[in-house]
Formats: C-alpha cells, sequence, structure tokens
C-alpha cells in the first residue's frame, strides 16, 4: 500500500448508439417489434443490467369472449431479462381494467393490495404474472414506455447533484422524482407528474431509473437510448482527467489470480449455513479502481443505491486487508462479525410481519489489490451479483464526479429486501436440485466414463471442472455441456496427472472459478497389455505413473480444498479403480499392479481422511467398452489376442458373456456408481469398493 493517491484517470461510461435495424423491423407484427426493441435494449449492457428494467406497447386483441377489438398493455412478465426474452416472457392485461383499478386505490399503504388485483386484468388467460411495475406503464397515456436502469443513469439519480443535473443536460425535458418503492403509488406519481408537466418527455426517478415513451417503437428504442448517452457524455465530461474515488492508494497485485484462488475456498468454508456457496471472482478494471482507491472503505459501508442492485448484493459488502488473508482466524472472525452486522440490521428494520431473516453471510467481498469475490446458491447468482456490484462501482463513481453518491436509506432498503411480495416470488420457486452449491473436479474427463460422470453431476445441478490431458477433447465434451447445462457451471482445464504443477493448477482453476472443491473423481488412466517378458521398464512406468501417481498428485492436491468444507458437511474423494485391481489378470500386470496401488491407496486416504470430512470410495468397472476412449487403442487389440478372439463385435460378446449376468458395462453404469459415493447419499460410507463389473466371482470382495 502506498502513502498517498496514485494519479489516474477515471474509468469513463460506455456511449450507447442505436442498433435499430429498419428492414428487420419491417418485416416484425407489432407484438414483435416490442419483443425486438426490448432484446435490442436488454441486450446492450451499456443501456440495462441482466433482468432490470421492463418495456410496454399498448396494442389492440381480439376479446376471446367478446370478438371485439379491446386495448391491451403488453409488458415485460415478472421476473424476466429484456435480454434474452421471447414473447411468453411478456405479460397481457385488459388496459381499460388496468385504468378501472384505481377505484380500489385509497393511498399509498395500498400498494401491496393493488398487486393482487393484476391477475383480474389478465388478458386471454395469459400465464405470465404481471410485474408489480406494471402501473408505470399501464398509467402513462402513451403507446410505448421504456424504463431501465443503465450505469449512467443510476449515476444521476443517485448523487446529491442529480437533479440539478438532469435539468442542465435536459434542460427541462426530463422531469425528477424522489425516491419511491417500485408499486401503485409511483405509478400515480408519474402519471400526475406528466399530467402537470405535459412537455416531458420522460422522468427521472431518484435511486431508481429512467422512464420515458414515445409513439413508436423505434422512436422509443432511439429516444431510451439517446438519453443514456447523453447521460454517459455529461459524466464523462465531469471525470475527464480526474482520478477517481480519490484517487488509487492500493495497485492490483499481479498475483491477483492465484491470491484468489487460495483465499475463496478458505472464505466459503467459514460459510456455514443451510446451503453451500459457490463463488466468482473478477478483478476487471472497474473493481481494481474501487478497491484500491481512497475512498474504497468509506464508499463501500454506505451500501447500493439501486433496488436492482441492492437485492442481489444485500445491505453492504465485505471489505478484508489484504496483508491479512493468509491468518484464518482473522478471516472467520470477519465472516462471523458480518453476520451479526447482518442480524443487528434485521432487528433494527423488521416489521411485525416481515418474513424470517435469511442467509446472513456475505454476497460480496471486495479485496484491495485484488478485487471482487461474490458468493450465492449457485453459480449463476454469483456471477450476476458480481456484475450488479460492478454496476453499483460505476453508478458511484458517476454519482461522485457530480456530487456526493447517495445509497438507500437503511429502513427502505431493508423494506424492499423482504417485502411480502419478494418473498412470495421466492417461496414460488422450484426446490434446488441435490448437487446445487457442490463443486465437482474430474479428472479424465473427456473419456467416456469421465464425461458420463461429470454429466451425471451436472444433470443434479453441480458445477464441474473437466480435467483431461487431451485440450482439444476436453474443450468440445465442455462446449457441449455448456449448451447442455449452460456455461456458467462447467469448466475444462488442460492436465496431465503425471504434471504436478498442471494437477495443481487443474484445482486452482475449481478454486478461482467455482469458490472451492467437494467431489473429486480420479478417473484419468490408460491401459495396456503384455506378457511380462514383454513388459518393457518404460511400459511399467507409464502404467505406475497415470495409475498410481496420478491418483496420489490428485488426492494430494484436492486434499487441502476439501478439508476446508469440513464444517460444511465433508466432502468426497472418488477413485475409479478396475476389477484387475482385486482379481488377478494374465497378460496386464503393469495394468493391474498399478490398479492395485491405486485402489490401496484410496483405503490408506479414508483412514487419514475421516477426521477431515473426507470420504473416500472405490468404483471397479470392468469391460466397459461401449463409449470407452481406453478401448479405442491398442488396449482392445491387446485383449482381443490374450483372448485369442476377434477385437470387433466377438470382443464385446466375449466379456458380456464372461459376466454372471451376462449384461454390457457402459460408462453411464460407472458414473451411476461414482455420482452415489459423490452424493450424499452415501455420507456414512468410506473405505468401500463398488464392483460395476455385472458380476464376477473373481472380484468378490469379500
Amino acid at each position: 500500500m502506498t502513502n498517498s493517491a496514485i494519479p489516474a484517470p477515471a474509468i469513463p461510461f460506455a456511449v450507447p448508439t442505436s442498433r435499430w435495424d429498419d428492414a428487420h423491423a419491417a418485416t416484425l407484427s407489432p407484438e414483435e417489434l416490442l419483443l425486438y426493441r426490448s432484446n435490442l435494449l436488454g441486450s446492450d449492457l451499456t443501456v440495462t443490467n441482466f433482468g432490470g428494467g421492463n418495456t410496454s406497447a399498448k396494442l389492440t386483441g381480439t376479446d376471446p369472449l367478446t370478438g371485439e377489438t379491446v386495448d391491451v398493455l403488453w409488458v415485460k412478465g415478472s421476473g424476466g431479462d429484456i435480454g434474452s426474452m421471447k414473447l411468453d416472457g411478456f405479460s397481457t392485461l385488459y388496459q381499460e381494467k388496468l385504468l378501472g383499478l384505481e377505484a380500489h386505490y385509497n393511498g399509498p399503504e395500498d400498494d401491496d393490495k393493488m398487486v393482487g388485483y393484476l391477475p383480474h386484468c389478465t388478458f386471454n388467460l395469459n400465464g405470465r404474472a404481471a410485474s408489480i411495475d406494471t402501473p408505470l406503464h399501464s398509467l402513462l397515456p402513451f403507446a410505448h414506455v421504456d424504463h431501465v436502469h443503465p450505469d449512467a443513469i443510476i449515476a444521476l439519480a443517485a448523487s446529491s447533484g442529480g437533479e440539478a443535473a438532469t435539468k442542465e443536460i435536459w434542460g427541462g425535458k426530463i422531469g425528477w422524482l424522489p425516491w419511491k418503492r417500485p408499486g401503485y403509488t409511483l405509478g400515480t406519481m408519474l402519471r400526475d407528474f406528466q399530467r402537470a408537466n405535459p412537455g416531458v418527455q420522460g422522468v427521472m426517478m431518484a435511486s431508481h431509473g429512467i422512464i420515458c415513451w414515445a409513439d413508436s417503437a423505434k422512436e422509443c428504442y432511439e429516444h431510451t437510448v439517446s438519453l443514456i448517452a447523453d447521460a454517459a457524455k455529461y459524466l464523462n465530461a465531469k471525470m475527464e482527467g480526474k482520478a477517481a474515488f480519490g484517487g488509487q492508494v492500493v495497485a492490483p497485485n499481479p498475483d491477483r489470480a492465484a491470491i484468489a484462488a487460495d483465499l475463496m475456498p478458505r472464505l466459503r468454508g467459514f460459510m456455514t449455513g443451510s446451503r453451500r456457496k459457490l463463488g466468482h471472482y473478477s478483478d476487471d478494471a472497474e473493481a481494481l479502481e474501487f478497491v484500491g482507491s481512497a475512498k474504497f472503505e468509506e464508499l463501500a459501508a454506505l451500501g447500493t443505491s439501486c433496488p436492482d442492485h441492492f437485492l442481489r448484493t444485500k445491505i453492504a459488502p465485505l471489505t478484508l486487508d489484504p496483508a491479512r488473508l493468509q491468518d484464518d482466524a482473522y478471516l472467520a472472525e470477519k465472516i462471523s462479525a458480518y453476520r451479526d452486522f447482518y442480524a443487528a440490521y434485521y432487528e433494527r428494520c423488521k416489521r411485525s410481519n416481515s418474513p424470517a431473516m435469511r442467509d446472513p453471510n456475505p454476497v460480496v467481498v471486495l479485496v484491495p489489490g485484488v478485487g471482487r469475490i461474490t458468493f450465492a446458491t449457485d453459480k449463476t447468482t454469483a456471477r450476476l451479483a458480481g456484475e450488479f456490484y460492478g454496476n453499483a462501482i460505476n453508478v458511484m463513481r458517476g454519482a461522485e464526479a457530480i456530487g456526493d453518491y447517495i445509497a438507500l436509506d437503511e429502513q427502505e432498503a431493508f423494506d424492499i429486501e423482504y417485502w411480502l411480495l419478494e418473498e412470495a416470488k421466492l417461496q414460488r420457486m422450484p426446490a434446488p436440485k441435490p448437487q446445487v452449491g457442490r463443486v465437482a473436479f474430474v479428472t479424465g474427463g473427456a473419456g467416456g466414463i469421465g464425461a458420463a460422470t461429470a454429466a451425471r453431476f451436472l444433470k443434479e445441478g453441480a458445477c464441474v471442472v473437466l480435467a483431461d490431458r487431451d485440450a482439444n477433447a476436453v474443450e468440445e465434451v465442455r462446449a457441449g455441456f455448456a449448451k447442455q447445462f449452460g456455461k456458467d457451471v462447467v469448466r475444462a482445464v488442460t492436465c496431465d496427472v503425471t504434471d504436478e504443477a498442471q494437477v495443481k493448477a487443474g484445482f486452482d482453476t475449481a478454486a478461482r472459478e467455482f469458490g472451492g472443491l467437494d467431489v473429486v473423481v480420479a478417473n484419468a488412466g490408460i491401459a495396456s497389455s503384455a506378457p511380462i517378458e514383454q513388459t518393457t521398464v518404460e511400459l511399467w512406468d507409464r502404467n505406475f505413473d497415470v495409475l498410481a501417481q496420478g491418483y496420489f498428485l490428485t488426492a494430494k492436491h484436492a486434499w487441502g480444498l476439501l478439508k476446508r468444507m469440513k464444517d460444511l458437511g465433508g466432502t468426497s474423494l472418488v477413485f475409479i479403480g478396475s476389477k484387475n485391481a482385486v482379481a488377478a489378470a494374465a497378460g496386464a500386470s503393469a495394468y493391474a499392479s498399478a490398479k492395485a496401488a491405486a485402489n490401496h491407496l484410496g483405503r490408506c486416504l479414508a483412514l487419514e481422511g475421516a477426521p477431515e470430512g473426507i470420504r473416500v470410495n472405490i468404483v471397479n468397472p470392468d469391460a466397459v467398452i461401449k463409449g470407452s476412449k481406453i478401448w479405442d487403442g491398442d488396449w482392445r487389440k491387446e485383449r482381443a489376442a490374450s483372448n485369442k478372439i476377434d477385437a470387433g463385435e466377438e470382443l464385446e460378446a466375449h466379456y458380456r458373456n464372461r459376466s454372471m449376468l451376462k449384461r454390457d458395462v457402459l460408462p453411464d453404469d460407472i458414473a451411476e456408481a461414482a455420482y452415489f459415493l459423490g452424493s450424499e447419499a452415501s455420507a456414512k460410507s468410506t473405505g468401500n469398493m463398488i464392483n460395476v463389473d455385472a458380476g464376477n466371482v473373481q472380484a468378490f470382495t469379500r
């Protein structure tokens, strides 16, 4: 840490431009034009953030009961994202019925009650729930309305100088309203303001965002974009040549990625609760500028402003001293103190009907010189929380350029976080899959058994790191899983398990990408077959390098990460062994001996791991021919020659008929056993071997 600020110009706001395509728009229906406009706005992160903002159009439709033409409000439904939504993401409501709801409104205390009337206005049995922002659109007398929360706009809305700046930028064409929580009352305030000021083209809502309107979809879109561009240009001019946040006092640490990989599992291990957390790390320019600044601690303590930001990031972040990151007692105390801080905030602000206190662990962790770490119960939520705090940093920078940054009042923040309508939304969410919040690491991840095992964990909600020495193959498998399960939950690393540096780097990736480790499946392998006289020292060493030393290195470098999760309920290490590890095999002494060594290592580690909450178990497959990369090579020919049979279907029939159950053993069968041993279903099992071989009496373990 330096003693004085390092001069560095503030990061400027991006200035959006119109991306409207007239030729494409000419092919669209009115409803499709609304979707096109919405997707254009939402897919441009200079315009709005994920899930933020809403759009609407008042269109005509045919009443399915009367056949009459009626006015229908199409408005983004609850919980959607305008950047990725489809037409079914819009709520559709009778505009006349929406306007008639005012007869039931007697003042701000009725806001929650008014939400309950929205379903009664549904047009054509549309099942998409209406958003609490619906009145903002229905009560304004314009055909097209946009409401967005871009950083440059929120910077104005969250600054003591924001109202004056709004007047300076737009000369009265954009109005200003003080903070009011979203709902029916805010809708009436907007309508009344516009009626009293018929020349305004939009309204800035303090600490919330901007709402604007136009007579056509294109005009509304381009109006929205131009307003954001105006705000960005204005703020950039104010910041030009100036250092943000009082200047930089802590420079970015060149080893920050390694520091994050070491820190995140330790933090995760202290975040006790009903569900494990997943982490997301970012060292983007915004994060490093903020955490290294002179005003970092002061501004971080204020929390965020815009409700969209706050709901994702909690009341305030946890900040850490970069000089004490190796001190576990310090980290544990900081996590504990944050939980106490959050509980005190809950007690100060709770209402008589508030929901029970939610998870008190921090979501955002900020470290000078290192960056921003976020934790949540799933990876996507953790990533989005980080992105939203990045938005909050941008807001603070802009707000400070024209005045003082103003965060949400604590009670207002609480009332949003513990809003009964928000709680009802949370209660409607489906129960998480059993492996959500857990991280699995699979070696040999591009092979048949490895890929099948990874798929089994991903199917149940786990995040997975695929490790394989074949860089192209493992990336191909990752890309396929990303399409199937989502890009957030799967990573790939190139890793030869005989190379200790690569093994360590692979686990560092798991720690940095997901925050820790819960399950390791050691599966990377080779196979060889040769009579003893033809078994070279090179062949012998190669088998032991991969199958014995490779498993040793995998276990060694996973061990510290697995131990960190002891207080969260323990972890699991699964070795993929072999029938040949327990049953003698002629002509495969190198392979069988190396597998036997790995299995015995597993039993030794079960003893060593039990006090640390690490369970170690073994799956012994046999003759997994279909879908196996090992059987695609020389091993197939060698085993066929050893058994004096054809290497094609005759070999598969040989192994199938050799089994007691006369059945093929497939990669999915091994994956099912590995999943069982890696999951909580086997929480009281360690030191065990499960044979998945369709029955082989020689491999009976007892």
